[in-house]
């Protein structure tokens, strides 16, 4: 489906959580071919961590429209709409049975959407389980020129073609690079939902950032929160510092905040985490940045992938006035475009988009995993949305023959408030009492 420069480009995005819904979003204006006027359609897949209106907001991208879908719902309003790019902004999973999905809804069109998928940050677990559960996109986006090279490593390796792999890079960077001191002088950490994982280390963290506001109390220290509590993230939020700060004599330089990464980074000195995503957004913007190893390097905490960084250090050093210098080498190859080179990064997803888009007819879907090469994991990743093997919905399938009712709403609505409860206030109580 031909697209000139002066046509309208659609572009459909489907994503499963705030972050995913970022990422994908901001990808989808990226990587259209210039000049083209968008009208952007999204879609939120219904399941655990379905973002609220509040974390919509604070990711501060709009769409022409937005409605909450089942897959199968997806599926369906994808054989009725006609659209020029789809940005699959999902866990693995959830983008192998789109791609099923797509395949058998499109079977015998020779026009459909260009398929894009990718990951919304450091890429530092599950490599080859992830990679190969996107593999069939027509673009599988790689962040940085080490993870690409890691990519095609994958696919060569099991004789999947490789020649989806984009480079890219992550495509909410930007803001105004530092360019010193603010006053006051302002460390904001950026705590994880699920990293780490338990009461003692999350409290730990949290006392030495109450500790360094008591140590420089012409610091102001910033406890950077990415949801709510009974709000869902990318990850599973079991411990939300929020409730962990209750109690706690807090120091007046030391306070908590919401709100877009890029606004809080605008008045940001020190940057801290543990392994976000927001260490690559600060490295970007050349802000003094720090991933901490007072739990250890880890691979189960992620920061064992900033091993070359330059980055890594303990509270106890910042608390004595460390300031860390990043490893220039390492920076460039985790696409961070501090030189200056970020609007040509998606040079090439844009070529690779508008070729296919000219082209008479689009090839059909591919992934690797298929009934004959993973006849024992394939079937089960498609049944979990409702697919069977074939990537037909099953029998029964939420939503497979008409829309939603209001019933039917309410109903779904309670059932994900119930699960948000159990993770957040049952769960904790059960591992408790379990440890007696």
């Amino acid at each position: 489906m031909p697209a000139s420069a002066t046509q309208t480009l659609r572009v459909a995005v489907l994503a499963d959580s705030d972050t995913r819904w970022k990422w994908g979003s901001l990808t989808a204006n990226r990587i259209a071919p210039p000049n083209s006027d968008i009208s952007m359609d999204g879609y939120l897949l219904r399941g655990r961590a379905t973002p609220t209106a509040r974390q919509l907001k604070e990711v501060g991208v709009t769409a022409d429209s937005l409605r909450e879908v089942t897959a199968v719902e997806f599926l369906r309003a994808m054989q009725q709409e006609s659209y020029d790019i789809l940005v699959l902004s999902l866990v693995g999973g959830g983008v192998q049975a789109m791609l099923h999905g797509l395949a058998r809804a499109w079977h015998g069109r020779a026009e459909r959407p260009v398929v894009v998928t990718g990951y919304v940050g450091v890429v530092y677990e599950k490599l080859a389980d992830g990679l190969l559960l996107r593999h069939g996109a027509d673009l599988v986006l790689a962040n940085s020129r080490q993870d690409a090279d890691r990519f095609r490593e994958v696919y060569d390796g099991v004789g999947a073609d490789s020649s989806a792999v984009t480079e890219v890079a992550l495509p909410f960077l930007g803001g105004d690079t530092y360019t010193g001191e603010h006053d006051p002088y302002t460390v904001v950490f950026a705590v994880q939902p699920s990293v780490p994982d338990n009461r003692r280390d999350r409290d730990y963290l949290l006392n030495r950032a109450i500790q360094h506001a008591r140590f420089h109390p012409n610091r102001e220290v910033l406890l950077k929160l990415r949801s709510k509590p009974g709000e869902h993230t990318t990850h599973i939020e079991e411990l939300p510092y929020q409730k962990l700060v209750q109690g706690k004599d807090l120091p007046a330089n030391f306070s908590l905040v919401y709100g877009h990464m890029g606004e809080v980074l605008d008045r940001t000195d020190l940057l801290v985490t543990i392994s976000s995503t927001a260490a690559l957004e600060s490295l970007h913007r050349r802000i003094p940045t720090v991933v901490l190893t007072d739990l250890g390097i880890r691979e189960g905490l992620g920061n064992h992938h900033f091993v070359g960084s330059g980055c890594l250090a303990s509270w106890e050093q910042l608390d004595a006035g460390y300031k860390p210098v990043p490893d220039a080498e390492w920076v460039a190859r985790q696409g961070v475009m501090a030189d200056g080179s970020y609007e040509t990064a998606f040079d090439a997803a844009r070529e690779r988009i508008a070729k296919l888009l000219a082209g008479d007819e689009m090839p059909a879907l591919t992934p690797y995993y298929t009934a004959e090469t993973a006849p024992g994991y394939l079937p089960g990743i498609l049944a979990r949305h409702h697919l069977g093997p074939d990537g037909t919905p099953l029998p029964g399938a939420p939503a497979a023959d008409k829309e939603p009712g209001p019933v039917r709403q309410i109903v779904r609505r309670a059932a994900r408030g119930a699960y948000r409860h159990g993770v957040q206030r049952v769960a904790p109580v059960i591992r408790r009492m379990g440890e007696l």
